[in-house]
C-alpha cells in the first residue's frame, strides 16, 4: 500500500508526489496523458515558445526605423513546430527523470477510484493507497452550436498540421486573445468573435481597452456583442455564420470559450465525492468530504493558473505528511496575459476595489515607449496603480506594455509585503526604461 497515490501528473500532481517520496513515503502517480500535464505538454510552455516565434515579425519591422535593412523574411511553420516539440519532449523526459529519482512509480495509465483507499488502472491493476490526491487539472469546454465538431480546441492547435490563412478564435479570455495575437504575428489573418462588451472579462477596464487597440492595431478583426451560431464545411473551408447574419470564412475555427474540471470517468461518485459546479469541492486544507482525498489546482477551480497548482501541491504535503497544517494562499498573486501587447497584474481592479467600498486613489500613465519613437510602432505602454487613500497602502497595480509580465513579478513581492505608494516614491527610478514611471507615477 503507497502512502500516497497521486492520479494526474500535471504540475501540482508532480510536485506534491516529488515532495512526499523525497522525504521517504512511497509514493505512486498515473497519467493517462502526457507527463508534465496542460502547462508543459499544451498549455504556458509550447504557447510562451509560439508567443517567442510570432514576436520576431514585430521586431523586423520594427528594425527599418533603426536603420535594419533585412530581406526575404519569411516564416516555416513546420521549423517552429518541430523545435517546440522537441522541447516538450525535453520538458517531459525530465519530469519523468526527477519523478523517478526521487523514488516515485510512475503508472502511465488512466487511473479511477474503485473504492475507498483502492484505484483502478487502465488494465484492471487495482492499487492501495492511504491517502489519494486528485490533481487531473482541467480541459477545455466548447459551446453549443451546430457543426461545432468541424472546431478545434485550445489543446488542438498544439496539433495543427499547417498554419492557417485564415483563423477565426470564439472567445476573449487569456486563451482567446493569446492565441490571435500568436496567429497574427506568425502571418495568419485573424478574427476574434466574442459574445460580450470588452476583451479580458474580470481584469481592470484599461487593460481590457488597450489589448483591445493593441490588437485591432495589429490587424486583428474583434468582433464583439458577437455569436457564433453555427459552422459548416465549405469549398474554402469553414463557413462561420454569425448572429448579426454575417457570415465569415476560415480554415481553421478555434473554441477558447473557458475550461472545466477535468473529472470525467473518475469514479468519484462510487466514494460519494462532493462536487460543487462539477469541480471537486475541497475544504481550507483542501480535503474532499472523504478523509483520506484530497484535491489539489485546476479540479477544484479556484484559481487556475500552474504556480498556483504547485503552492497547492506544497501545502497538501505540508498538511498530510509534515504536521504542517497548510492553507495554500491565493491572495495577491500576479497574473500575465502573453498577448501583444502583453499584459502583468496583481492585486484589485479599479471595479473591485469600488465594490470593497474602499476609499481609493488611482494613478495612472499611459505613453508611447522610448523603443517605439523611431520605430512607427503604435503600441502603448499603461502603468496604473490603485492606492487606499487611508493607509497609503498599494491595492492593485496594472501593467501594459513590452515587459509587463516580468515587471509584475517583481511588482507583485513589494505588493505582497505590503508596500506603500510612498515606498515607490521613495525608490530611485532607473533611467532610461518604461519600468521607471512605477517609481514616478503622480
Amino acid at each position: 500500500m503507497y502512502d500516497l497515490f497521486v492520479i494526474g501528473a500535471g504540475s501540482g500532481g508532480v510536485r506534491a508526489a516529488r515532495l512526499a517520496a523525497s522525504q521517504g513515503f512511497s509514493v505512486g502517480i498515473a497519467e493517462s496523458s502526457r507527463v508534465g500535464g496542460t502547462c508543459v505538454v499544451r498549455g504556458c510552455v509550447p504557447k510562451k515558445l509560439m508567443v517567442y516565434a510570432a514576436e520576431f515579425s514585430q521586431y523586423f519591422n520594427d528594425s527599418k526605423g533603426y536603420g535594419w535593412d533585412i530581406k526575404d523574411v519569411h516564416f516555416d511553420w513546420h521549423k517552429m513546430v518541430e523545435a517546440r516539440n522537441n522541447e516538450v519532449d525535453r520538458l517531459e523526459a525530465a519530469y519523468k527523470k526527477n519523478l523517478k529519482n526521487s523514488g516515485v512509480t510512475i503508472y502511465e495509465s488512466f487511473a479511477k477510484f474503485k473504492r475507498l483507499n483502492e484505484v483502478e488502472l487502465d488494465n484492471n491493476k487495482v492499487i492501495k493507497a492511504k491517502n489519494i490526491l486528485i490533481a487531473t487539472g482541467g480541459k477545455p469546454k466548447k459551446p453549443e452550436f451546430q457543426g461545432v465538431q468541424l472546431t478545434k480546441s485550445s489543446d488542438d492547435i498544439f496539433m495543427m498540421k499547417n498554419l492557417p490563412e485564415k483563423i477565426a478564435i470564439y472567445g476573449a479570455g487569456y486563451i482567446a486573445c493569446e492565441f490571435a495575437s500568436i496567429f497574427k504575428g506568425l502571418g495568419s489573418d485573424v478574427t476574434l468573435i466574442y459574445r460580450g462588451e470588452d476583451l479580458l472579462r474580470g481584469f481592470d477596464n484599461d487593460i481590457s481597452s488597450l489589448v483591445r487597440q493593441g490588437l485591432e492595431e495589429k490587424g486583428i478583426n474583434v468582433l464583439l456583442n458577437t455569436i457564433i451560431e453555427g459552422v459548416r464545411e465549405c469549398s474554402d473551408g469553414l463557413s462561420v455564420a454569425l448572429s448579426d447574419k454575417r457570415q465569415l470564412f476560415a480554415n481553421e475555427v478555434v473554441c477558447a470559450t473557458g475550461r472545466k474540471p477535468n473529472i470525467e470517468n473518475l469514479g468519484l461518485e462510487k466514494l460519494g465525492v462532493n462536487l460543487e459546479k462539477d469541480a471537486v469541492l475541497v475544504d481550507d486544507y483542501q480535503r474532499t468530504n472523504i478523509s483520506n482525498v484530497y484535491a489539489i489546482g485546476d479540479v477544484t477551480d479556484r484559481l487556475n493558473l500552474t504556480p498556483v497548482a504547485i503552492r497547492d501541491g506544497i501545502a497538501f504535503v505540508d498538511t498530510v505528511f509534515n504536521n504542517k497544517p497548510t492553507v495554500p494562499d491565493h491572495h495577491l498573486v500576479p497574473k500575465a496575459v502573453f498577448t501583444k501587447p502583453e499584459v502583468g497584474t496583481v492585486g484589485l481592479s479599479e471595479i473591485e476595489a469600488e465594490k470593497k467600498g474602499t476609499v481609493f486613489t488611482v494613478y495612472k500613465t499611459e505613453f508611447k515607449p522610448m523603443k517605439n519613437q523611431l520605430s512607427g510602432n503604435l503600441q502603448k505602454t499603461l502603468m496604473k496603480m490603485i492606492v487606499e487613500k487611508e493607509s497609503d497602502k498599494i491595492l492593485g497595480v496594472h501593467i501594459v506594455g513590452d515587459g509587463a509580465a516580468e515587471m509584475i513579478q517583481i511588482v507583485a513581492v513589494a505588493v505582497k509585503m505590503g508596500a506603500t505608494k510612498s515606498d515607490f516614491d521613495a525608490t530611485c527610478a532607473v533611467h532610461p526604461t518604461a519600468a521607471e514611471e512605477l517609481v514616478t507615477l503622480n
